[in-house]
């Protein structure tokens, strides 16, 4: 398999973990209001007690097979735009790798709280409830609950693809749109909405990315496409 077929298969991966991610966050944890502000940390001790393989299948999913992915993708897609522009795919590589490696923690300090969890619910429902809620706060600062690594990687790519061998126009764009919009999720009253529009701008950008590499790999140009 070559470079570009493995960033354009990794670049479908992360939008399916997304499109995963999104899809439990809608329904099964729904009425935990996980993800959001009003997130009760009773209550996801008691889901965990009942059902651990729910949060640590989610948290694989969003995290660490999206971590992995995400190295894979990143080195695709510095190598292809090193033809164009080699110090900023070097500048794109480094805001990739930095952002894979704190998802890729994230997900560690999520599944751990998990089983911290499932441990202790029985034990001591209230000792537990702090510590997983503690665990939480770190996997969240880590980037579970901001995008500001991955809106600057995303960004990066989107802005130094422009030229050249780059990167394809919808993939740019939705980029941009992506990338601001992980960044915005500093700022704390924009921060859900913000995060929203980076997770959904994210798949469309993933599934562009992919495509334009796939058509590359065809002799189509990647920049030329859409």
């Amino acid at each position: 398999m070559t470079l570009e077929r493995g960033g354009a298969v990794a670049a479908l991966v992360c939008a399916g973990t997304y499109l995963f991610g999104f899809a439990l966050l809608t329904t099964i944890l729904a009425p935990l209001s996980y993800g959001t502000n009003d997130i009760d940390p009773h209550a996801v001790v008691a889901f965990i007690g009942r059902k651990p393989g729910v949060l640590t299948m989610w948290n694989t999913a969003i995290y660490i097979v999206n971590a992995l992915a995400l190295v894979v993708l990143v080195v695709a897609l510095s190598a292809h735009l090193e033809a164009s522009n080699r110090q900023w795919a070097c500048v794109c590589q480094a805001f990739g790798l930095v952002w894979a490696t704190l998802v890729l923690g994230a997900g560690m300090i999520a599944n751990t709280a998990v089983e911290v969890a499932a441990a202790g619910v029985a034990v001591n429902a209230t000792q537990t409830v702090q510590t997983w809620a503690i665990l939480h706060a770190v996997e969240l600062g880590l980037g579970g609950g901001n995008e500001i690594a991955g809106g600057a990687w995303v960004m990066c790519v989107s802005l130094a693809g422009g030229t050249g061998h780059g990167i394809n126009r919808m993939a740019r764009y939705a980029g941009i749109v992506t990338g601001v919009a992980g960044l915005v999720t500093i700022i704390p009253m924009y921060g859900r909405f913000a995060g929203e529009v980076f997770g959904l701008g994210a798949i469309i950008w993933f599934v562009a990315v992919a495509w334009g590499l796939f058509r590359s790999m065809n002799g189509t140009r990647f920049q030329s496409i859409m």
